[in-house]
């Protein structure tokens, strides 16, 4: 018998271990294919329709708008908001509600011994019923931990606020993405049709001239010289079509376009320098008191300042403030439902042998969030100075290849003349044209550089490209708030 009892209980034990096994089982296709599914008719869901070409201000509205990066920031926001409400609670008092139903086995009898003769003084006597109801509400109130939840919350809603600067560094982020691809876009468009159409035309030429050597027509060196020209040509070409034709698809994604949309851009006439006519000293200013960054080290210092305050109210006693309902349906009680209350001291006396090192390790976390903010001071100064010389090089960058380009336009103008009057071959023609597009291509990747500079240079300061508060949410909004912007920087 006792080895079927120590049989069974092994039976037990597998059984048990067995149970507490945990496995994980692999993700199937299907759902993923499911998920896949979902993502791609979540991603782009609920997002107005483009009409007519886009413009620089609407691309990045689209971007502010739609592109995930955003979303997730303001979803990030969203939750801080609701953590600070949640860290409010902390600062209640604790309220505790329990009800149950309480038997035993058997009747709960005592009795009593003398101290003196060590006989037995009272027969075996119970006052408590073996089956009960009972039922207790009780609230305590601790003044210290009052104090560390207000400071505790007071943190939260920094950290919240941090979520804002982040959110704002993301959008000053997202559009000087969205404008540098967008004028790479804008050159792509404008070259990309001039591109293949010289393209077309080499390969005609190459066509042509592998006939003729095929029919040993003319000097074979010559013909092959002029076949690596033409290849040579191509080959320039081809780098900068892919060059350019990346540009739309960086740029959709970055708006939040499907990738395969067919979309135009809003050309504008001429190129249209900007100048900027600010005041540098009063732009340092703004940008020392403005940077997402540097804000986001100020609420930083208030957070470990605030840490230090919380290990010194550590050092206090503690007050504690009790208030409590009870039920009992034990029918030996003379009252079945009672409160009670009570004040009372508490005090952590290790927390005494701590605190000083946990102050210590607080101030000098304030030390190292001063000593960063100040580093990233110097490295906010750099970055401003940084766009300004990078503004003053690409306007001389850019006027200089506009004159190449105005050269380059006029010198193949004079070359197609001369074509016609049969002057000069096709080769000498393609030669110039080649190089009439790429100082072109020059001439509008070097404004584009131009453009983002400019706007470095303002977003290097802190200026904000969206006031706080808009009247409303919609694209059109959203990209007339960003030309305002704009043009008062310019003003």
């Amino acid at each position: 018998m006792n080895k079927t009892h120590k049989l069974f209980a092994a039976s037990l034990l597998t059984l048990a271990i067995g149970g507490c096994a945990v496995t994980s089982e692999p993700i199937d296709r299907s759902a993923s294919e499911a998920r896949a599914r979902t993502d791609l008719a979540t991603i782009f869901k609920d997002q107005e329709a483009l009409s007519g070409p886009l413009t620089l201000h609407q691309a990045m509205a689209r971007a502010v708008k739609y592109n995930l990066e955003a979303r997730l920031k303001v979803m990030e926001e969203a939750l801080a908001k609701r953590q600070v409400d949640l860290s409010s609670f902390d600062m209640l008092p604790r309220m505790a509600l329990a009800a149950g139903y309480a038997g035993r086995s058997n009747v709960g009898a005592s009795s009593s011994q003398s101290i003196l003769t060590n006989t037995q003084s009272l027969e075996p006597s119970t006052s408590q019923d073996r089956n009960r109801d009972v039922a207790d509400l009780t609230m305590v109130w601790n003044v210290l931990d009052f104090g560390v939840s207000y400071v505790s919350a007071k943190q939260q809603a920094d950290q919240r606020l941090i979520l804002q600067e982040r959110k704002r560094k993301v959008i000053h982020t997202i559009t000087q993405d969205v404008r540098s691809a967008y004028w790479r876009a804008v050159a792509a468009q404008r070259l990309l049709n001039q591109i293949d159409t010289l393209m077309g035309r080499i390969d005609q030429a190459r066509d042509n001239s592998q006939r003729m050597s095929a029919e040993r027509v003319g000097d074979p060196v010559q013909t092959l010289s002029y076949q690596r020209a033409l290849i040579e040509a191509t080959r320039q070409l081809e780098q900068q079509r892919r060059a350019l034709s990346l540009a739309k698809t960086e740029l959709a994604a970055l708006v939040n376009l499907p990738l395969n949309t067919d979309f135009s851009l809003a050309l504008e006439e001429g190129y249209a320098v900007p100048v900027f006519k600010g005041d540098f000293a009063q732009l340092e200013q703004q940008a020392l008191a403005s940077r997402p960054e540097l804000r986001e080290q100020d609420y930083q210092a208030r957070i470990s300042a605030a840490e230090t305050r919380k290990a010194m109210l550590r050092l206090l006693p503690g007050l504690e403030f009790s208030l409590g309902g009870h039920y009992d349906s034990n029918s030996f009680l003379t009252n079945q439902s009672w409160a009670d209350y009570g004040v009372k001291v508490t005090w952590n006396l290790f927390n005494v042998l701590s605190a000083p090192a946990a102050i210590k390790v607080a101030e000098a976390g304030e030390d190292v969030a001063t000593a960063r903010r100040q580093a990233m001071s110097m490295a906010v100064l750099a970055q401003l100075y940084v766009a300004n010389a990078n503004y003053k090089e690409a306007v001389r960058q850019f006027q200089t290849s506009e004159e190449l380009a105005k050269l380059d336009g006029e010198i193949a103008v004079q070359l197609r003349n001369r074509y016609q009057t049969q002057n000069i071959g096709e080769l000498e023609l393609i030669q110039g044209e080649l190089n009439n597009l790429q100082t072109q291509l020059k001439r509008d990747l070097s404004y584009a550089e131009l453009r983002n500079a400019y706007a470095q240079l303002h977003v290097s300061s802190g200026a904000d490209p969206l006031p706080d508060n808009l009247p409303d949410d919609k694209l059109q909004t959203i990209a007339n708030a960003l030309q305002s912007s704009e043009a008062g920087w310019g003003r």
